[in-house]
């Protein structure tokens, strides 16, 4: 069976974690997947939104308990392998940077649990598009261990440093319709118009300016860390590339004639 399923229509590309059965839990071959998945989505221009999903009603369950708890992890048979596991999941970690990062945008579509890890990754998404009655939960002081995959940074980035404590400690649940009231997912909708929705946002994200659509991330992600001074030349810098787009030329000219861009991506 394919861990990891990719469709295209419109301008969407669709990741599917295909683990029903395991909760959609991220192995190492769906983290694999997906790194290789978002390299070549990179420098391609037909893909203008990336979409991250589960199958069979469910985002992902996190990383496999079941492998935490054989204890294999700490048998790979290396000098220090306690290193060697820091590494892996360091490793693991780079699906959420490149979530974040990559100069597309990114959506979450969440139509059930998300929890551990797979919260992490929706969290590293641009945008999340969740089912109202989904559960949420960062999960990890439930087994016992400290999180990972930029749950850190992205947490406390959305709600705040006193919630993002409350939800990081206590591992409660909430529903997506809770995670909406407080800022965590972008858009709610219920399960009779959840898929139609969900695609229909898909698509209008990817019928944006797709190059301006990076540069903005790449603000934003430099206006996170770095002086002011540093980020008016970034912005003044991204400016300049997205003029020589064809997306803004067209746009400009339809502007003066008072009609709707339709832009391309490129």
């Amino acid at each position: 069976m394919n861990e990891l399923l990719e469709t295209f229509e419109e301008g969407v590309l669709t990741l599917t974690i295909n683990r029903p059965k395991a909760r959609n839990t991220v192995n190492q071959s769906v983290s694999d997947a997906l790194q290789d998945a978002l390299h070549r989505a990179e420098p391609n221009p037909d893909v203008r939104c990336v979409v991250l999903t589960g199958a069979g009603g469910i985002f992902s369950a996190g990383g496999d308990v079941s492998v935490m708890a054989s204890g294999e992890q700490f048998a790979s048979g290396d000098d220090d392998p306690e290193a060697a596991l820091a590494e892996a999941i360091r490793d693991g970690g780079e699906v959420s940077r490149l979530l974040y990062e990559i100069p597309k945008p990114t959506l979450a579509v969440i139509s059930g649990v998300a929890a551990g890890f797979g919260l992490s990754l929706a969290l590293a998404c641009d945008l999340r598009f969740c089912l109202d009655t989904a559960r949420l939960t960062t999960a990890f002081t439930k087994v016992g261990i400290s999180g990972d995959g930029g749950i850190s940074y992205f947490l406390e980035y959305l709600v705040g440093p006193a919630k993002a404590r409350e939800l990081y400690f206590t591992s409660e649940v909430i529903t997506g319709q809770e995670a909406f009231e407080m800022g965590l997912v972008t858009k709610v909708a219920p399960k009779e118009t959840f898929e139609e929705e969900s695609q229909s946002y898909a698509k209008t994200i990817a019928s944006l300016p797709t190059v301006a659509l990076g540069c903005i991330k790449a603000n934003l992600i430099a206006a996170r860390h770095s002086a002011l001074g540093d980020v008016l030349q970034l912005e003044a810098e991204n400016v300049v590339r997205t003029m020589l787009t064809d997306d803004h030329k067209q746009a400009a000219a339809a502007f003066l004639d008072k009609r709707t861009p339709i832009f391309q991506g490129r």
